[in-house]
């Protein structure tokens, strides 16, 4: 009896296994080439069926492979391919391995590749934000806790911020590819195969660093699958954040910077709107992927071993978060590039005398005054500006011993011109000469991640 149309509608995954093709087909290459070296088949055979597989790949590559209704998945269209077109040899080309052992070794080779192709993404979205700080290098603005105005930092030493959370996921993704190193071609079904194989001519030909171990695990493991959408999904996270600061500070109501035509959309109905609708789908899409984490430790998280078909929803979950993050890494780099800031804007913000509380405690505990009792005078010397409607410069002499006798004319000193920005000198603060380190030490990690792959 043959399948239930509503089963083959679940069943079926050639719609979204196709991507894994070329994967397919180099591993079958590999395969072939290893069964004849063993002399498990022919060299008649492995020409004929090399001969085959070329075939399909070009005919993959331009549009034309001849998809059937009842190809169940990309590796039987594909064994069924080369049937048809080397004859008989074609039912040569499955022995030794089974779909189990098949289908990880495609997607083991699928993340790697993706996994290296965000890597670089990072890198890149990276360089683009250096480029920018740079750019922006002594431009203050405030920097902000709950987003209120807490304290000022200079520009570039935020966009910075985002350098190094991109760095560390460039080595996430680094790392997913260690998890992909060890080739389960060659586990069989679960058990191994009946034929004296060599798996590490295959795991070389394809890139792998070694063989699995356990055929057990080899077919049941997706830890990869799982490795790449953490990644993923922290990237998306840091992605999310990044948007979430740009529709803020594109607002009206913030005015820090300005994107380009290209990364906006306007109203269907209000003319004069803007909307930074790019950057608003970059906080989108992070859950959408770490949506996709959640479910893929749905899918594994109560199988028993080795392979069950619930392993087939790995697939939609990888491909999606491949697309989405690989889509959102491109945006965010055009998004930054395009960005103007408008540095009166900035400084203005970044004027206002209440983000030098901290610093007016701090002179006070230079003075010997223990750091709780410096916040509570510091307190009241804000809460006598606010109710006056006054800035902390404004206040007398008198006022200040009043309520300290430690503050004197170094408190006014403190208030002018950039000076609580320019005393964090503390590496990793925003002085500018601790900026200008940072960027330096950012610039050549990015260059140890460009050059050590």
């Amino acid at each position: 009896m043959p399948p239930d149309d509503a089963f083959r509608a679940i069943n079926d995954s050639l719609s979204f296994d196709r991507r894994l093709a070329a994967f397919d087909v180099s591993q079958s290459i590999a395969h072939v080439s290893m069964l004849a070296a063993q002399g498990i088949i022919e060299a008649q055979d492995r020409e004929q069926l090399h001969h085959a597989l070329a075939q399909v790949a070009e005919e993959l590559s331009d549009g034309s492979f001849p998809f059937r209704d009842d190809d169940e998945d990309i590796h039987m269209a594909i064994e069924r391919r080369v049937g048809e077109i080397a004859g008989r040899v074609g039912g040569k080309l499955h022995t030794a391995r089974s779909r189990n052992d098949q289908v990880a070794t495609d997607v083991a080779m699928f993340v790697r590749a993706h996994a290296l192709t965000a890597a670089s993404a990072t890198i890149e979205l990276a360089e683009e934000l250096l480029r920018v700080a740079v750019e922006h290098l002594d431009w203050p603005m405030p920097g902000y806790t709950h987003l209120q105005r807490a304290q000022p930092v200079y520009l570039s030493h935020h966009l910075l911020a985002y350098v190094w959370m991109l760095l560390r996921d460039e080595r996430r993704f680094i790392e997913v590819t260690e998890g992909t190193r060890a080739l389960p071609l060659g586990a069989g079904a679960l058990a191994g195969v009946n034929y004296e194989t060599d798996r590490s001519m295959v795991a070389a030909e394809l890139g792998f660093g070694g063989v699995a171990e356990n055929s057990i695990d080899a077919v049941s493991n997706r830890d990869f699958v799982l490795d790449y959408l953490a990644a993923a999904a922290t990237c998306a996270t840091h992605l999310s954040r990044l948007g979430a600061e740009i529709v803020m500070w594109s607002s009206t109501e913030f005015g820090y910077c300005e994107l380009s035509d290209a990364w906006t959309s306007g109203s269907s109905i209000m003319p004069h709107k803007k909307n930074p609708d790019a950057a608003e789908l970059l906080r989108a899409k992070a859950p959408r992927i770490a949506g996709h984490l959640v479910a893929m430790h749905g899918v594994m998280h109560g199988l028993p071993l080795t392979y069950n078909k619930d392993m087939q929803e790995d697939k939609e979950h990888l491909f999606d978060a491949v697309d989405t993050l690989e889509r959102s890494l491109v945006a965010a780099r055009g998004m930054v590039s395009s960005l103007t800031f408008n540095r009166q804007r900035l400084a203005a913000a970044a004027a206002d005398e209440f983000l030098a509380a901290t610093d007016i405690a701090d002179l006070l505990v230079k003075h010997g005054l223990p750091f709780r009792e410096a916040h509570g005078v510091v307190a009241t010397l804000v809460a006598r500006a606010v109710a006056d409607g006054r800035t902390l410069s404004e206040l007398t002499p008198q006022e200040l011993a009043q309520c300290s006798p430690l503050l004197d004319d170094q408190f006014y000193s403190l208030l002018s011109d950039r000076a609580w920005l320019e005393s964090k000198n503390s590496r990793g603060g925003t002085s500018l000469a601790m900026v200008r380190r940072q960027i330096e030490r950012a610039k050549a990690q990015i260059h140890r991640a460009l050059t050590g792959r």
